[in-house]
């Protein structure tokens, strides 16, 4: 296969229906899709306002055409204390730029216009709680966001969120890490839908020459609690790292190399093309070798 021949829809076509009937959300559709095809899943971070939410419609909308399965759209915040530098320099961008949670709103309805793609909002929990849970999740649901992951909020605090989060239809994501003992991967998967995210290794993002020798059996510990697909993120970069992960993920979440790129761009245009072309090299290793890989990971 060419690195031209990766078809992707960009037409929005709306839920479709379930077993039961019921409307299929965008997240579970494409994760049942992928399945199907015994394909790994990429998920791709971009910190949305870096350089401009102008800028961020476009490359969104590219690495969508490239191969990205679902995107998570960073909302830049002002202290960033999970993310590593690169992520940090884009929310300072961002920020310098205008951007809002009001604005990121805005550029997912956007978006939403042109592409299917499912789109997961990524934030701290403080713009969300600022805005307000009920306000917030209404106008993410109607702009045609799919999902939620607020960094740092808790399973122990996070009731009301997720109540209010699923009252409109919104996937709810969680983090969970190599330090999450057997009883909070437990308390994590009930309250995740849409996926799990597995935090590769302790510490913030950023890219990483090698993945964690252990992380073959988190994954397995993790398989204990959900039945969900599981996405690994923090430190994914490399092609041979997406190779890899195809053997016992259910997708790879690749983020500080993407924005890299957008930082080292000199136009909109450039940044556009630079984090295609990523996504497709990493969209096709998951399409090769171990990637090519059976449902049944146990």
């Amino acid at each position: 296969m060419s690195e031209t021949a990766l078809p992707r829809r960009t037409t929005p076509t709306g839920p479709a229906s379930g077993p039961s009937g019921q409307p299929t959300r965008r997240i579970a559709r494409r994760f049942r899709e992928l399945s199907e095809a015994g394909e790994l899943g990429l998920i791709a971070y971009v910190t949305a306002g870096d350089p401009s939410l102008e800028a961020s419609e476009t490359i969104v909308l590219r690495a969508a055409e490239a191969g990205a399965d679902v995107i998570e759209l960073g909302v830049p915040f002002s202290d960033p204390v999970a993310d590593g530098p690169t992520i940090q320099r884009a929310s300072e961008r961002a920020l310098r730029s205008g951007t809002t949670l009001s604005g990121v709103l805005e550029l997912v309805g956007r978006v939403r216009a042109h592409s299917d793609v499912p789109l997961v909002l990524f934030s701290y929990f403080n713009p969300i709680l600022q805005m307000g849970l009920e306000r917030f999740a209404e106008r993410a649901a109607v702009s045609g966001a799919d999902g939620v992951l607020a960094t740092d909020l808790t399973p122990e605090e996070a009731g009301d969120y997720h109540a209010t989060m699923q009252a409109c239809g919104l996937d709810t994501i969680f983090l969970a890490a190599p330090t999450s003992t057997d009883a909070r991967l437990e308390k994590i998967a009930k309250l995740s839908t849409g996926f799990l995210y597995l935090i590769s290794r302790t510490g913030v993002t950023g890219t990483r020459a090698s993945l964690p020798e252990e992380l073959p059996a988190l994954c397995r510990r993790s398989r204990r609690f959900t039945t969900l697909p599981i996405a690994v993120g923090f430190g994914i970069s490399l092609p041979t790292h997406v190779t890899v992960l195809g053997g016992i993920a259910d997708a790879a979440v690749v983020g500080s190399a993407l924005v890299a790129e957008i930082e080292k761009a000199t136009s909109v245009d450039q940044a556009a093309d630079a984090v295609a072309g990523l996504v497709r090299r990493l969209k096709h290793a998951a399409l090769r070798g171990i990637s090519r890989r059976s449902r049944n990971l146990e």
